[in-house]
């Protein structure tokens, strides 16, 4: 029930999950007179889709906290303790983020040797893929825990992603050793003495170079950096259609390159990574964007899958302990 475009669009990519992911079943939680009246009207007659009753929806503007405690027969927190009891093997939301952080750390705990969840989103960089945690969940972490993110982020590289010896970077405001704030000195510690394939501080021109393969930060910096990058990528589809169109030989110049356009436009699309992962619950959860389309959802559920099968948690335990 959560997203800009809820329920109607989460039904459309579960649909187009289980028709192109086999062996794969969707539970849909929410208002179920609502979503079977969408789901008949999708023309769905399969029985790879069923359907949960939430009576309740935590909205984007509530707060995480206070909605996931008085909300509890909501869609984020019914779906979460389906995952708790068994009746689920990963659970996705496009809806409030604060309540799924926090609905997933009270339901299903932490793994072990874990402190704190983080969120990590997976970008497009000059050299391929990268991926930036925390973006959101935790905001005023300790260094031990920023240490934690880079063990998952690690393990989600290499287990998920097939990255080999994945190359962690602490997001500082310079290269150098000593700089940032003592918070940062603190951690760049920890990562020098940790077994991690460390590479030191980056900067936030880093974040797309493909210097390297993870970048780690606080939930506040992480946040910024990720809405930044958003408006940046929107504002120069729309300056580049804008200076384009202003002249014939702009529009010509457009039809000669429509599909290298179409490649660009692709590379920067979210719902080609489908949602990010919040690690370090002991379940799998993925958080879609807000505005998420059937593509994104559809995609959301194959990386769901993926953690699934690939028993990921399992070898973040696994990575802690080592």
């Amino acid at each position: 029930m959560g997203g800009d475009h809820a329920p109607a669009v989460i039904i459309d990519g579960a649909i187009a999950a289980v028709k192109e992911y086999e062996n794969t079943e969707v539970v849909l939680v929410g208002d179920e007179p609502r979503i079977k009246s969408l789901l008949l009207r999708a023309k769905y007659t399969g029985d790879k889709i069923s359907t949960y009753h939430a009576s309740e929806v935590i909205e984007m503007s509530e707060s995480p906290a206070n909605s996931v405690r008085k909300k509890r027969d909501s869609s984020i927190v019914v779906g979460l303790n389906l995952v708790k009891d068994g009746l689920g093997e990963a659970f996705f939301s496009a809806g409030n983020t604060g309540a799924v952080v926090c609905a997933a750390t009270l339901s299903l705990r932490m793994l072990p040797g874990i402190e704190r969840p983080g969120i990590g989103i997976i970008t497009p960089t000059l050299k391929g893929i990268a991926m930036i945690i925390d973006v959101g969940a935790n905001i005023d972490p300790k260094p031990m825990q920023l240490m934690q993110y880079g063990i998952m982020a690690d393990a989600y590289m290499r287990y998920i992603l097939s990255v080999t010896d994945p190359q962690v970077g602490l997001l500082s405001i310079g290269e150098e050793e000593g700089k940032g704030t003592e918070f940062v000195k603190e951690t760049y510690e920890l990562f020098e003495k940790s077994k991690l394939n460390f590479i030191g501080n980056v900067e936030g021109k880093d974040l797309f170079s493909g210097k390297c393969d993870i970048i780690v930060c606080d939930g506040f910096v992480g946040n910024v950096a990720l809405k930044v990058s958003e408006s940046l990528a929107e504002a120069m589809q729309v300056f580049l259609k804008r200076h384009i169109m202003s002249n014939p030989l702009g529009i010509l110049g457009a039809l000669l390159l429509k599909a290298s356009f179409s490649r660009f436009k692709k590379q920067l699309d979210y719902s080609e990574y489908g949602g990010a992962p919040l690690l370090g619950v002991d379940g799998v959860v993925i958080i879609g964007h807000g505005r998420s389309n059937a593509k994104a959802i559809k995609n959301a559920i194959r990386v769901s899958r993926e953690e699934v099968e690939r028993k990921f948690n399992e070898k973040i335990t696994e990575a802690v302990k080592a």
